[in-house]
């Protein structure tokens, strides 16, 4: 029993003495574990404090050199300002010594003038003083040739004055008879000889162009694919291009009908082109349309300017050149409308170098006097003043602005120009065959007009004129007052337009007059 307990005590020694070994050792390590754990933490401070040092000084020194740099473009944006500035100054030196340089000699001109005024002044008495002395002498003389005649200086003017004036009539009135008759016997064989000299030396061809254009294509089968699933390619292009495209049984031929020559070419190119690539379909048929509409205006740009260079005419508005292009996919009673006006300013510059005037000028306003037809904006105004409008916008030369805008008597003709250019107009329009109505459908619509106009009541007569451009209705005074004359203009416009199909435009003319007769037996 004993033994055991000193066994019990032997441990219980020998586990404290463990006890007190494990606790010194574990204190030792903890301790150097701190010391360890203290020293990475000085040492990763220390790093961290060299980088955060590091990096503002890096930022210190990025700050510093945009600093010198925002006071180098500061000391340039200075020199600049100081080079402008002694720059400005030396131009205000200049200036002020070229005007000191001027009122010098402004001065000195003055003070020339001065002198020279006052030497006009001496003169103008010296010749006051002889006046004087010229007018006593010419007044003595006077009074003598009174006393030797008999008759006062008025009287003898007054009789002189009077003998003279009684030959001068009767000399002019001698020559104005002998000039009359002359004017009478020649003015008519003058005129027609110029107007036959004038068409004889202006050959120009006769040509009348149709509504429809007919495009052959290499075979039948292309005809379905134009027309494309349940129509869709043909309504595209009809309304694309405006027109109308009939496929029908004739063997390899498509018909484009429209009234718009422009329209028909376009539609013929886009369809060549479709054709040729073999691809049709509503993408493609977009694109073509957009690339040959693009061509066809650069070729209408270089129709004009060839058609400028072959009449020699030259300083015209860009603008008026396209407008003359498009005279080429015009047409006025079947008449290529390019080929008339061609022709019109030639025939202008030869009527207009028979009678003495400017043919440069002429053959222009002959070229210009139907480009209102093609004019990109349609107005509710005759071609002639909206051609008018045009030409004065692009600055042409007055007398051919005037001569455009009153070649169908729209406005006064103010120059001689005017009617050389309606004379030529007519002379154009009027070649066999250089219209294509049908003379009696020319003469019903005449007679229609006149027919028209007689069904009011109080109009005695009723003429249509200017080839049917123009009605001119007489009514009876005693009938109709000023406010019906008007009211039955505006009447007669509305039943002719409602009425009648016709080229243009129709001028309503209504004139009302008073007659007074009396008979003295």
């Amino acid at each position: 029993m004993s033994t055991l307990w000193i066994a019990l005590a032997v441990e219980v020694v020998v586990i404290g003495a463990a006890f007190f070994v494990w606790k010194f050792v574990f204190k030792k390590n903890a301790e150097k574990e701190k010391n360890q754990l203290l020293q990475e933490a000085e040492n990763k401070a220390e790093m961290m404090k060299q980088a955060k040092l590091l990096e503002a000084k890096e930022q210190f020194l990025q700050m510093k050199s945009e600093a010198e740099k925002l006071r180098s473009q500061v000391d340039r944006y200075k020199q600049e300002q100081e080079k402008r500035l002694l720059a400005y100054e030396t131009k205000l030196k200049q200036k002020e010594l070229l005007y000191n340089q001027k009122l010098e000699e402004f001065q000195r001109k003055e003070k020339e003038i001065a002198e020279i005024k006052e030497q006009l002044q001496k003169q103008n008495e010296a010749y006051l003083k002889k006046t004087e002395e010229v007018n006593a002498l010419q007044k003595q003389i006077v009074e003598q040739l009174e006393k030797i005649s008999g008759l006062t200086a008025k009287e003898a003017k007054e009789e002189l004055i009077s003998q003279f004036t009684e030959e001068a009539k009767l000399e002019a009135l001698a020559r104005a008879k002998d000039l009359i008759e002359e004017t009478r016997l020649n003015a008519a064989n003058v005129a027609k000889k110029i107007i036959i000299e004038t068409i004889q030396r202006s050959a120009a061809e006769i040509a009348s162009e149709a509504a429809v254009t007919s495009f052959i294509i290499p075979s039948d089968e292309l005809k379905g694919r134009i027309i494309g699933r349940e129509g869709r390619n043909i309504k595209k292009l009809e309304e694309l291009l405006g027109v109308d495209i009939n496929i029908d049984d004739t063997p390899e031929t498509i018909t484009i009908s429209s009234f718009d020559a422009y329209r028909r070419e376009l539609a013929r190119r886009v369809l060549n082109q479709l054709v040729k690539d073999g691809r049709i379909h509503q993408a493609r048929i977009e694109e073509e349309y957009q690339k040959e509409k693009q061509r066809l205006e650069e070729e209408i740009i270089e129709t004009g300017k060839k058609t400028l260079f072959d009449l020699g005419i030259s300083n015209m508005h860009i603008e008026l050149i396209k407008l003359i292009g498009k005279m080429k996919f015009r047409t006025s009673y079947g008449q290529n409308l390019l080929q008339h006006s061609k022709e019109v300013a030639i025939l202008c510059q030869t009527m207009a170098a028979e009678l003495g005037l400017n043919p440069k000028l002429a053959k222009r306003a002959g070229l210009l006097h139907d480009i209102g037809k093609v004019a990109d904006v349609q107005l509710e105004e005759p071609h002639a003043i909206v051609g008018m409008n045009l030409a004065k916008k692009y600055n042409e030369h007055p007398e051919v602005v005037n001569a455009i805008g009153s070649h169908h008597e729209e406005i006064e003709m103010t120059t001689l120009l005017a009617p050389i250019v309606q004379a030529c107009d007519a002379i154009s329009g009027a070649r066999p065959g250089a219209r294509r109505e049908v003379i009696e459908s020319y003469i019903q619509r005449l007679s229609t007009l006149e027919s028209i106009a007689m069904s009011y009541e109080g109009v005695q007569k009723a003429y249509a004129i200017q080839a049917g451009r123009e009605l001119r209705v007489i009514v009876g005074a005693d009938k109709i007052n000023d406010l019906e004359a008007a009211q039955l203009s505006m009447e007669l416009s509305k039943k002719i337009q409602e009425s009648m199909t016709y080229p243009g435009q129709i001028k309503i003319t209504v004139i009302r007059e008073t007659r007074s007769i009396s008979y003295a037996k």
